[in-house]
């Protein structure tokens, strides 16, 4: 009896010796009926020093779930990574993501930088899709979620009805929809949440985009017809620091028992909190009455103090209007009369430039309905929902081809007013008609 005891006491011993502490968790986390994993996806869709406030928002995020106990090897940070060490700012190897702010890019993972960071990639890395990933010379690190597992999504970029964008090519709401339900039906997730920060992001989620019965809950910082606000001017890196929706979920997260919130709770008070456009919430609304810590980490943190963090609402501008406002501030910051000429020059040609993409869009619209003025006028001021998918998707993508000057994904102003090809999408004009008025104009217009 008593060589019974020492053998097994051995045997204790051994086990107990060859797991780790870390290695330890890990092997019960792998046990089947367990409660799963929590992974994080965060993705800054842009680039450019006066988009500063995207990667601000996803490095933020990152601190958020990474001090809340989702490990390093289950979250993925997909960014340009152009702005930390970027010629204009001034503290290089840091951003800030509100005033006084301390540094979040500090540790940030950088899994998909530069040209990796594409809707392609996003879609691949979001299904799980390793083989296909290292095909495109990315690192092979993807979401690699099972059925028990809850997965939290955080993009911020640009955005246009049905449309997220990126760098260099656009993510159309007709792409990421299929792929979602796809993931769905192959048991990829237990629970999947979607946080969107874009203009007009709503759109991305309506109808049957994504259905209530699949475990998905989605909350966008716009609807389907408006803009979502930058936030947070820094007179000294003479850029926007934050996004007011996303500003308000984080500082949200910073200081809540995530245990005892649930995600409908942290929605309303983003919703309320957000005045300038209208935040809202898609899918299976029953997910929220689950708590934040289920998505975001359930890793007790040390509250942080907002109470002197300034209002983001106060200096708050649509997305579309960030590089105006910005050259503006340096207006009535500048301190010579050169400096004052050059940013007047700098401000004329920005005008001029958007001036000559309403008038090409103009133009190609008319063409499309025969130059009828009143057909004109109808398709200029309509708001209709996207219904017409594969037409719109068309279209726009022709108009990147066929206009490199709109600067197109990059131009998110040019993108405010894609409102009109889905107005033609769902008069009906055939697909093929509309494209025609495209190259007709791309020829005459000397600005395409």
């Amino acid at each position: 009896m008593a060589l019974k005891i020492i053998v097994c006491l051995s045997l204790l011993a051994m086990t107990a010796y060859s797991f780790n502490d870390n290695n330890f968790v890990e092997f019960f986390e792998q046990k089947p009926n367990d409660e799963g994993k929590h992974w994080a996806l965060l993705v800054a869709g842009s680039s450019g020093f006066y988009n500063y406030r995207h990667q601000a928002d996803v490095c933020h995020a990152y601190q958020i779930v990474k001090k809340h106990g989702i490990p390093d090897e289950r979250i993925i940070v997909m960014m340009v990574d152009d702005i930390a060490n970027n010629i204009e700012n001034k503290d290089k190897g840091v951003i800030i993501n509100q005033p006084n702010g301390t540094n979040v890019y500090e540790g940030v993972l950088k899994d998909y930088t530069g040209k990796n960071v594409n809707p392609k990639m996003f879609l691949e890395v979001l299904q799980g899709n390793a083989e296909a990933v290292r095909a495109m010379n990315g690192s092979g690190k993807v979401i690699q979620s099972g059925p028990n597992d809850h997965v939290f999504v955080n993009f911020v970029d640009h955005g246009a009805p049905g449309i997220l964008g990126f760098p260099r090519s656009f993510l159309h709401a007709s792409e990421l929809s299929p792929v979602i339900k796809k993931m769905a039906r192959d048991q990829k997730f237990a629970k999947l949440v979607f946080y969107v920060e874009a203009c007009e992001s709503g759109s991305i989620f309506a109808g049957d985009l994504l259905p209530k019965n699949i475990n998905v809950f989605a909350t966008t910082a716009a609807n389907g017809k408006e803009s979502s606000y930058a936030c947070y001017y820094d007179s000294r890196l003479q850029t926007y620091l934050g996004d007011v929706y996303s500003v308000m979920w984080m500082q949200d997260s910073d200081k809540e028992d995530l245990s005892r919130e649930t995600l409908t709770h942290q929605f309303e008070i983003t919703k309320k909190e957000t005045n300038t456009s209208h935040v809202q919430e898609f899918g299976d609304l029953t997910i929220g009455e689950m708590t934040v810590a289920e998505f975001q980490g359930k890793q007790m943190a040390a509250p942080v103090d907002n109470e002197n963090i300034p209002n983001p609402n106060l200096d708050a501008v649509k997305s579309e209007d960030v590089k105006l406002a910005i050259l503006e501030q340096r207006l009535l910051a500048a301190k010579t009369d050169e400096e004052k000429m050059f940013i007047e020059d700098e401000l004329d040609l920005l005008v001029m430039e958007r001036m000559k993409t309403v008038d090409t869009i103009k133009h190609m619209i008319s063409f499309a309905v025969n130059n009828q003025l009143s057909d004109t006028r109808k398709m200029m001021t309509l708001r209709r929902p996207l219904t017409q998918h594969d037409c719109y998707r068309t279209v726009i993508d022709h108009l990147v081809r066929v206009c490199p000057a709109l600067n197109l994904p990059e131009n998110d102003y040019a993108m405010r007013h894609f409102y009109t090809f889905v107005n033609l999408c769902e008069e009906p004009v055939a697909t093929d008609v509309i494209i025609s008025a495209m190259d007709k104009i791309a020829v005459d217009e000397r600005f395409c």
